[in-house]
C-alpha cells in the first residue's frame, strides 16, 4: 500500500509541476481578436497578454455598439461565422465549472465581467484573469479548436447556467496568437 501511495504522490507532483511550468514558463505571450458585428463590420479589438508569471490581461475596446451593459465571454471555438456567431460554441469551460463570476459552485474559465458601452457606442473592458492561459496547458485558449471572444446584446447576470441570460451574440472575434 505504501508503494502505491508513494507512486501516486510522485505522479501527482509531476502533473502539478508540468501544469505550473507550462502556465508560467517565464515567457510572455500575446494574442489579438478583431471583433466584428453580424454584418462583418469591425467594431473593436481585444488584446490578450500573458505575463511571464501567468495571469492573462484582457483589454477590449469597441465602438458602434448599442449603449448599455453587455455580457462578454471567451467561447470554446475559434469560429465567428455570422450573423448569430453560434459557431463560436459555448463559453470556454475546460474544467467543467458552472457559469458566473458570482457563482459559488465555480466559474467558467471564459467568464468575464460585463462591459459598459456609453451613449456614443464606445466601451472598454480591462481585466486580468488566472482562469485561462495563452501558454500550453489545461486552460490554454489555443487548444485543438481554438477560442473566440463574444459580446452579447444584454448584461450577464453572473449566475445563471449556462450563459448568464446575456442574450444574443452581437460581435465576435477569433483569438489569434501574435
Amino acid at each position: 500500500m505504501k508503494i502505491g501511495l508513494g507512486f501516486l504522490l510522485i505522479v501527482l507532483a509531476a502533473l502539478m509541476f508540468a501544469t505550473t511550468a507550462s502556465a508560467s514558463d517565464g515567457v510572455a505571450r500575446n494574442a489579438i481578436a478583431i471583433l466584428k458585428d453580424s454584418n462583418g463590420t469591425q467594431v473593436g479589438m481585444a488584446t490578450f497578454t500573458e505575463d511571464a508569471s501567468g495571469p492573462v490581461h484582457v483589454n477590449v475596446s469597441v465602438s458602434g455598439l448599442a449603449p448599455g451593459t453587455h455580457g462578454i465571454h471567451i467561447h470554446e471555438k475559434s469560429n465567428c461565422t455570422g450573423p448569430t456567431f453560434t459557431s463560436a460554441g459555448e463559453h470556454y469551460n475546460p474544467l467543467g465549472k458552472h457559469h458566473g463570476l458570482n457563482n459559488t459552485a465555480g466559474i467558467h474559465a471564459g467568464d468575464l465581467p460585463n462591459m459598459v458601452v456609453d451613449s456614443n457606442g464606445k466601451g472598454q473592458l480591462n481585466v486580468t484573469t488566472d482562469r485561462v492561459t495563452l501558454s500550453p496547458g489545461p486552460t490554454t485558449l489555443f487548444d485543438s479548436d481554438g477560442s473566440s471572444l463574444v459580446i452579447h446584446a444584454g448584461p450577464d447576470d453572473q449566475m445563471s447556467d449556462p450563459s448568464g441570460n446575456s442574450g444574443g451574440r452581437i460581435a465576435c472575434g477569433v483569438i489569434e496568437a501574435k
